[in-house]
């Protein structure tokens, strides 16, 4: 069985039998690991749907630019929330952001890419991606998830990741408080 834009947990893996419920059923794992703790001590149980989320997929680790000049920033964007509606792409560690194009088919609750042209001037740099989806969600910076759900928030991570680009082309996985 597979759900559309919710967690692999709702997925069924190991099927004994089936009961049909008008409520959670609360079994260990879903209340233990699929539990975002929030701030005062509060708690969302039971997060299902998959937030926003983007990721670079070029360049990154362990590939080295041989040359500064025009690169292509690609990656995959999705949301359990509905249709991606735009990706951003920052070159300079967050300090502006740059609309990436979709490439098609770009469905709801689907995984679609992105690309971005890139005149890297062989600076060190940061490079990072945000996705929006059509209910207006915005990928959040680590701090912004943090405020949101505490700094002890595990299983759900969907903040905006860093790609380090020294100035001699390699790639390397970005600072999480860079953002």
């Amino acid at each position: 069985l597979l759900l559309p834009g919710w967690e692999g947990n709702a997925q069924v893996k190991w099927l004994r039998r089936i009961e049909v419920t008008d409520r959670p059923t609360m079994t260990r794992d879903e209340t233990s690991k699929y539990t975002d703790p929030l701030k005062g001590g509060r708690a969302r149980q039971f997060s299902f749907v998959m937030d926003g989320k983007s990721v670079i997929t070029f360049p990154a680790f362990p590939y080295q630019l041989p040359d500064h000049g025009w690169w292509e920033i690609k990656g995959l964007a999705w949301s359990g929330r509905g249709k991606i509606t735009r990706v951003d792409v920052s070159t300079d560690g967050g300090s502006s952001w740059m609309p990436a194009e979709l490439q098609g088919p770009v469905l709801s609750k689907s995984t679609v890419r992105f690309r971005h042209l890139w005149d890297w001037d062989g600076r060190e740099t940061h490079i990072l991606s945000r996705a929006v989806d059509e209910t207006g969600y915005v990928q959040p910076t680590v701090h912004q998830l943090w405020d949101a759900r505490g700094e002890r928030t595990s299983y759900h991570q969907n903040h905006q990741r860093a790609w380090k680009v020294a100035s001699d082309g390699a790639v390397t996985f970005g600072l999480g408080d860079l953002i």
